[in-house]
């Protein structure tokens, strides 16, 4: 039998949504689990589930190696450290917190500073998701004290590391919900178009999603002519798109749909065409968009 203090200890700070899943998936998993929030009573409500319930966020970390910062956002984290100061010497803080790259690196620079090792995390997923395989987690920050945190991350979802750099998972996770929106927002644009000409919505959408898996190859075949500089014509001359695109802004526009957008595109390809770039494809116009 496993006695109490055999058990794997964790400490999580922030019991809305989210960090009360993380915390009940440790308590279900048999981890001693300590709490802190700046509200009590959301603290309290982990103490019947067996968590124990930390007066001050410095005594919730130093009663745990690894300590889990789910917040509203990274200025909270912040406060939360400013309080818990030297208590933090020789733990691992792991912030599932959103926020910036920049704001990653500070908060490592402030562990380092502090005797402390930072990992800095984001998560995809739900509270409901939470110890399930959809629930996927970006890492990146202090290695040692990764790998040292890794079981215990492991118990939350699946878990991918992305280097030393602390700020990577925020640029992971920044750079996957912009694509997302980029998608979703074309698409509404697009269902615009769809029903300003009387087809069905839900019909054109099946239609849709079966075509997108044709996507995964072309993404692919892109980032490589991106990184080689060598630019094939991907979905064919630009001198042919641009007159593709032409005929797309004039079908919107004809219908009062928006096309703002694809008149960006279409002044890209303008302008690499100006170039003398004509016979290369749409992957080439990254060259006008490099930092």
């Amino acid at each position: 039998m496993t006695e109490p203090n055999d058990r794997p200890a964790v400490t999580v700070i922030g019991m809305g949504n989210m960090g009360s899943a993380l915390a009940r998936a440790y308590l279900e998993r048999g981890y001693r689990t300590t709490v802190w929030n700046r509200t009590a009573d959301k603290a309290e409500a982990l103490a019947d589930a067996g968590a124990v319930v930390a007066s001050t966020a410095a005594k919730a970390v130093t009663a745990s190696p690894i300590t889990i910062l789910s917040l509203l956002d990274n200025t909270a984290v912040e406060d939360v450290l400013d309080s818990v100061g030297e208590a933090a010497a020789g733990r691992i803080l792991v912030s599932l917190t959103s926020g910036s790259p920049a704001q990653a690196r500070a908060n490592d620079a402030w562990a380092a500073g502090h005797g402390a090792a930072y990992v800095d995390g984001k998560v995809m997923g739900d509270p409901p998701d939470v110890g399930t395989p959809r629930m996927s987690l970006a890492f990146s920050g202090n290695r040692d004290a990764y790998e040292i945190a890794r079981p215990a991350l492991q118990e939350l979802g699946s878990v991918l590391y992305h280097g030393p750099d602390a700020g990577y998972a925020a640029v992971e996770f920044n750079a996957q919900v912009a694509m997302g929106y980029e998608f979703l927002i074309g698409y509404l644009h697009t269902l615009s178009l769809v029903e300003a000409e009387g087809m069905d919505l839900e019909a054109f959408t099946e239609r849709l999603a079966g075509s997108l898996n044709g996507y995964a190859g072309l993404l692919q075949l892109m980032a490589g002519a991106i990184k080689s500089g060598t630019y094939g014509p991907d979905l064919g001359d630009l001198d042919v798109q641009a007159a593709l695109m032409a005929d797309l802004i004039g079908h919107r526009e004809s219908t009062g749909v928006e096309a703002v957008r694809m008149r960006e595109v279409k002044a890209l390809m303008d302008r690499r065409i100006g170039q003398g770039h004509g016979d290369q494809g749409f992957s080439s116009m990254y060259e006008l968009l490099r930092p």
